[in-house]
């Protein structure tokens, strides 16, 4: 592979549509840095600009300014080289009915020139649970095999840099966690990959890195980890034996006392947990399970969102 060290690089990209006589900022000043080798989740509520991003990336829409690398491509004065850098399923399920899963990704990959001998068409297929398909018609698919049909005709050049727009709407769990295995494998070998998703869930399992991006400017861009420590209230669920009433100590920690179930919300920044097992100790409370639930990226997404 190439001697880069971003697989996408953009910087102050603003792209406006009109609609009557109206104008529409979809990105404004927008930048971000995929780094080579990761999996980098790109976050925003419908409408915030991810789309229009991936499409100025496919060459489907004109930015109206900024610059846009790909593996250390200019995508302005090298666009031949910078698309066969990339693999991007789509959103849209645009494939042709009258083909079969084996018929169109050897028709893709004969469109990038890829001789027979070097095609992966069985390979792709396996991996991503479609060989009993091989020659059906893609009409006769569902949605979930068809969405994974996309992603194997985005794979057939061997991609540098893979850009997944929603890779598992529509596609039921079982399948979903395959396709999260297959994309973490693939990313293993050295593909970098960029996706969206609602699914906050998938992110979290995926990605290394995450921006959060709403009316086309980007909000965030850091670890999961560091986002996920943005918000730092836990709850801790003590199940109690015996009768209790809840000590004035605890009260700083908006405790909820529910049959033997005592529920504490504490920020851990400034509280540990042994000191709210201390106190039960002091008072002689006693309990008999115990469970911690950490915030998720969902929270943090809200937060970020309502902030800005």
């Amino acid at each position: 592979m190439s001697d880069y060290k971003y697989s996408i690089e953009a910087k102050n990209v603003n792209k406006i549509f009109y609609k009557n006589s109206k104008e529409i900022c979809a990105l404004k000043d927008f930048n971000i840095q995929i780094q080579k080798g990761t999996i980098h989740g790109l976050l925003g509520p419908n409408g915030a600009g991810k789309s229009t991003f991936i499409n100025i990336l496919g060459s489907l829409v004109k930015k109206n300014s900024g610059k846009v690398c790909i593996c250390g491509i200019d995508i302005d004065t090298n666009s031949k080289l910078s698309k066969f850098k990339i693999g991007i399923v789509p959103q849209e399920l645009n494939i042709d009915p009258f083909f079969t899963p084996a018929e169109l990704l050897e028709l893709q990959a004969g469109l990038y020139g890829i001789p027979k001998k070097k095609r992966r068409t069985e390979e792709i297929l396996d991996n991503l649970k479609l060989s009993d398909q091989r020659n059906a018609y893609a009409r006769t698919l569902s949605g979930g095999m068809r969405r994974r049909l996309l992603i194997a005709k985005a794979l057939v050049h061997s991609p540098e840099m893979l850009i997944l727009d929603e890779p598992t709407a529509g596609v039921d769990i079982d399948i979903r966690t395959s396709v999260w295995n297959y994309i973490k494998e693939i990313n293993s070998k050295g593909t970098t990959i960029c996706l969206t998703t609602h699914y906050l869930e998938e992110a979290e399992n995926l990605c290394d890195r995450i921006s959060i991006i709403n009316f086309g400017r980007k909000i965030i861009e850091d670890s999961k980890i560091n986002l996920l420590n943005i918000i730092s209230i836990k709850t801790v669920c003590f199940i109690i034996e015996g009768d209790f009433i809840i000590p004035n100590d605890l009260e700083e920690f908006q405790p909820k006392k529910d049959g033997k179930k005592l529920t504490i919300t504490y920020d851990k920044k400034t509280t540990n947990l042994k000191n709210i097992i201390d106190i039960l100790a002091k008072r002689k409370i006693n309990f008999q399970e115990i469970n911690t639930y950490e915030s998720d990226l969902e929270d943090v997404f809200l937060k970020l969102i309502k902030k800005n």
